[in-house]
């Protein structure tokens, strides 16, 4: 494994979250600023805007049958983005929220569902949730009692997701109906004690790659739990990776600079290094309009 190189130089994001390799090139969101971004051609070419909302875009998922339109975990709902238009909302189901909420981190299954999950502004205990969206484009609260929800990544076949509730500093898996997309129990898949689980992917492997805010690493848990890499990062909020590049082995990984008192230069940077094994394709939301 290599060091970690910075992308996208001399972009530094706010809040970078939801890093995707689809469509043969990568993309990623800056939360608060509500932008969906690409990299450019090489190392040093700036990120370039896709979309901008004017309110934060957690996560976004290709559409199959659809290029250049995305679902989008974005605001208080699910929405389909295309360059150039205005939002189509599928649901705005945070919108009347005892608290102010937001859309977090999500993305699409391997049975063309999206998952995304919700969270308080002010970190309010347990009033998150997670959302799956279906192929007819109902929006299901799947999950509740969740203080920061990030992820969900799910196995190979979309039998077993993962999910941070990264203010317990805690992953959680659960078992996915492939028919309808009902969730088992949750079980304890690993707790970490200095920093918080965030952004997440799993390789062919089957072994959980997930970003650690606060720690300044990338851990790699086999499927039994085992930590079997720690990879450091010269940022101090690593918040969202994925797997991609032309081969699956190049990891890449977002990170903020927000509430940082002091920032550092690679604080807010995205950044890439070559690993082992490869990950998996990025799932599509599979919509039955289409």
């Amino acid at each position: 494994m290599t060091d970690l190189t910075p992308l996208g130089a001399p972009d530094r994001l706010e809040l970078g979250e939801g890093i995707r390799w689809a469509r043969g090139r990568l993309v990623c969101v800056d939360i608060l600023t509500g932008r969906l971004l690409t990299a450019g051609g090489h190392d040093t070419a700036p990120l370039r805007t896709l979309v901008r909302l004017d309110t934060p875009l957690g996560a976004v998922a290709p559409v199959a049958g659809r290029p250049g339109t995305w679902i989008a975990a974005a605001g208080t709902g699910i929405c389909l983005l295309t360059p150039g238009t205005d939002p189509e909302w599928l649901a705005d189901q945070e919108r009347n929220a005892p608290t102010a909420m937001r859309m977090n981190d999500g993305c699409a299954d391997p049975h063309g569902r999206f998952w995304a999950g919700s969270m308080a502004y002010d970190g309010t205990p347990d009033a998150g949730s997670l959302y799956r969206t279906d192929p007819d484009g109902t929006v299901t609260r799947a999950l509740h009692g969740i203080t920061v929800p990030n992820g969900p990544a799910f196995d190979r076949d979309g039998t077993t997701m993962y999910l941070s509730d990264s203010a317990r500093g805690l992953v959680r898996r659960y078992s996915v109906d492939p028919r309808d997309g009902g969730l088992g129990e949750g079980e304890e898949f690993t707790r970490v004690a200095e920093g918080s689980p965030d952004g997440m992917t799993v390789d062919c492997e089957g072994a959980l790659w997930t970003a650690i805010w606060g720690a300044g690493e990338v851990r790699r848990y086999l499927p039994d739990g085992t930590l079997a890499t720690v990879l450091r990062v010269p940022a101090a909020q690593p918040a969202g990776v994925c797997l991609g590049g032309g081969d699956g082995r190049t990891l890449y990984v977002t990170t903020a600079r927000v509430g940082l008192a002091a920032p550092g230069p690679l604080d807010g940077a995205v950044f890439r290094a070559r690993v082992a094994v490869p990950g998996l394709p990025t799932a599509a939301y599979r919509s039955t309009e289409t």
